[in-house]
């Protein structure tokens, strides 16, 4: 059977949940042929990162770029709503019809499914994260037939959302932590000062970086001396000026960040490189600083301090508190409602992420199974693999 692994985005950040177990399932599983679909030239290169050279012959590749002229008439448009990847699908979807599988990060791909009326191949998701907010339970998610999910937690809340059944689900760890065996944490700065990681997310209700991001940024600036910070925030948060959230209707204009903070020696401004997404920060940071990004679970990896900031639950009719936590991650340090609230909590930051440290250590078995000793890719793999058999009768 023909297994594609579909790469649409514009970003690389998706690449890593999913390129291992389409590796492992090539190397493994080679009555099956497995197919990368890509986007773009630079997302064959990031995947191709992950990749031995063995692997990049043993896999197929199917190249979904938009020709130039097209490309370019759509860039526009594509930093308001992803026009780009909705082309893509247009254009393509005659040539995935071919698969007997897609296997995607996302849903958009859904498009398709949705067009051929179940007249296709079966859709598989893996997330590309494993968090709290009302999207990852998307109602469009129902569509997909299978999906390859990174713990109980997440496993149970589709349940509950009514996405899809418990037999629709099978938990293989999160592919991502692959790649960290073995990784040791890696030094940025020229001291030995703390380092805080201050991670915002991208939508223009729910992030922090729009209205209390550079007083984060000042609190740090006028302590240079005493701790460091990596200012690395969502990918998506500097790909485009505007933000509009269709979910909650709100449109921004995205703050830049001063050039004062990108000079400060105890300050790195990353905004666009793959260590945004490669989990480098993450694994070597001290203590983290964020809003609703689930990138909170990669760093906590390893337990350690958290802080949140709450610009918004009373917005969205879910106003925050201790018994009743907007977000489950939100059980994993304190919840500031100002930059002010929060700075004044960061001198303390070992003994509060002391406090924390149970409550982290059971979400994070919870939200990323490690029951299985195999690595994630492995597991999903075997997943896959299994799905076909059943499918095949």
């Amino acid at each position: 059977m023909k297994i594609c692994f579909l790469f649409n985005h514009d970003a690389a950040h998706q690449v890593a949940h999913s390129i291992g177990i389409a590796a492992c399932l090539a190397e493994q599983y080679p009555q099956h042929e497995t197919v990368i679909a890509f986007g773009s030239a630079a997302i064959r290169q990031e995947i191709e990162k992950h990749l031995t050279a063995e692997q990049v012959t043993r896999l197929s590749w199917h190249d979904l770029s938009l020709p130039s002229l097209a490309s370019g008439a759509l860039a526009p448009l594509n930093k308001l709503f992803p026009a780009r990847r909705l082309a893509r699908l247009f254009l393509g979807g005659t040539s995935l019809r071919q698969y007997d599988l897609i296997v995607s990060t996302e849903r958009t791909c859904l498009i398709l499914k949705r067009q051929w009326r179940d007249k296709g191949p079966k859709f598989v998701l893996v997330p590309h994260g494993a968090g709290d907010r009302a999207v990852t339970y998307h109602p469009a998610m129902k569509d997909f037939d299978l999906m390859l999910l990174s713990g109980a937690k997440v496993r149970d809340q589709m349940v509950a959302h009514d996405i899809v059944t418990a037999d629709q689900c099978r938990i293989i760890g999160y592919p991502k932590f692959d790649s960290l065996i073995g990784k040791a944490p890696e030094k940025f700065f020229d001291n030995d000062n703390p380092v805080f990681l201050y991670n915002p997310h991208f939508d223009p209700l729910l992030s922090s970086w729009y209205d209390d991001g550079e007083a984060i940024l000042e609190w740090f600036y006028q302590r240079i001396d005493q701790y460091n910070l990596i200012f690395a925030p969502h990918v998506m948060l500097f790909f485009k000026n505007t933000h509009i959230s269709a979910e909650y209707k709100k449109g921004r204009r995205r703050p830049d960040v001063a050039q004062k903070y990108r000079s400060a020696p105890n300050i790195l401004v990353d905004l666009e490189s793959p260590q945004l997404f490669d989990m480098s920060y993450t694994l070597s940071s001290d203590a983290y600083i964020g809003d609703v990004s689930s990138q909170v679970y990669e760093f906590l990896y390893h337990p350690r301090p958290c802080f949140f900031l709450d610009t918004h639950s009373a917005q969205i009719g879910k106003p925050h508190s201790p018994e009743k936590p907007t977000y489950e991650s939100w059980n994993l340090g304190p919840v500031a409602r100002s930059a002010q609230e929060l700075c004044l909590l960061l001198d303390d930051y070992k003994e509060i992420g002391l406090r924390y440290q149970a409550e982290q250590k059971r979400l994070m078995d919870y939200t990323a199974d490690r029951s299985d000793s195999r690595p994630a890719a492995e597991r999903g793999a075997e997943a896959i693999a299994d799905y076909l058999n059943f499918q095949a009768g």
